[in-house]
């Protein structure tokens, strides 16, 4: 299956782009990518996914073909999520978290609970254990956001630092199957107007998604939703240390950990398709059981 074509959604007085695939009778499955990449990160995973399911991949405002918006903040993109989520009819969906789309997904998550049928965690950070000392720097700017603080908590926001998303701390015959394109097309997005205003916006608010660590460990400890760890472990920006914080969290949590880096699905697509296709109708399957004894 080809990448399915951008679909053009008007949320908030603003447009949203999405990809779409598969029946929409099917469980609904929202990718929600991480920086600074989109929709486009999931290109090798929709078509085997949507087999199963109805899949949203959104490009999250100010990445990939969905404009800027004004004052960006996590949950911002939680609320226009949410939006595209009522436009399409969907009630509730499978979960896939990765970096900055864990801090929209799982707004998503607390403030409705009962409408997550699972999550796929995917070095998406959720606990203090995964910041580690190279975080410092931007620790220092959310307690005292001066204009030199950012500059230290932003200094990743050029050519290099996004190439370094895709290929810092990664073994060099892993990172030699990463397509070069994929960090110089991310690049070229991010330096259109209004692009890296966002991405210091974000860099700021992201001291949010931190704040609300206890809310999201509560949600977690009561609703213990059905949850499969897909986790890259030269991943340099999230200490390997958090994903023993998940376990803890979901001890029932089926755990993969890969020989890959921060973007896993450019190395293990087809490994993590299966998976999550797997996974996905293990859960279908037990929630269509428990309905029939009821």
């Amino acid at each position: 299956m080809e990448l399915p074509e951008l679909t053009k959604f008007v949320i908030e007085d603003g447009e949203m782009a999405a990809r779409l695939a598969g029946d929409r009778e099917k469980p609904a499955l929202l990718l929600i990518h991480g920086f600074p990449s989109s929709s486009t990160s999931f290109r090798e995973v929709i078509g085997p996914l949507a087999r199963d399911c109805f899949v949203v991949a959104p490009d999250l405002p100010g990445f990939g073909s969905s404009g800027p918006i004004e004052r960006p903040s996590f949950s911002r993109y939680a609320d226009i999520i949410h939006g595209l989520l009522v436009q399409l009819g969907i009630k509730s969906c499978h979960l896939y978290l990765h970096d900055y789309g864990a801090a929209v997904g799982l707004h998503i998550a607390t403030r409705n609970p009962g409408g997550i049928r699972s999550l796929i965690i995917q070095n998406a950070n959720a606990h203090e254990s995964g910041m580690g000392p190279q975080w410092e720097a931007t620790r220092a700017y959310w307690d005292d956001p001066t204009p030199e603080r950012e500059a230290e908590a932003t200094a990743h926001l050029t050519f290099e630092g996004t190439r370094d998303q895709y290929v810092a701390g990664v073994p060099e015959d892993i990172a030699r199957r990463i397509d070069p394109r994929l960090w110089e097309e991310d690049w070229r997005i991010m330096s259109l107007p209004g692009r890296i205003e966002t991405q210091r916006a974000l860099v700021l608010d992201y001291r949010s998604h931190v704040a609300r660590f206890a809310q999201i460990a509560d949600y977690l400890k009561r609703r213990q939703p059905p949850a499969l760890m897909l986790w890259a472990r030269h991943d340099v920006f999230f200490d390997l240390e958090e994903t023993l914080s998940w376990m803890r969290a979901l001890p029932r949590m089926e755990a993969h950990v890969f020989d890959a880096g921060h973007m896993l699905l450019e190395t293990h697509s087809a490994e993590c398709a299966a998976m999550m296709s797997a996974f996905i109708r293990r859960v279908e399957g037990s929630r269509k059981h428990r309905s029939d004894n009821l």
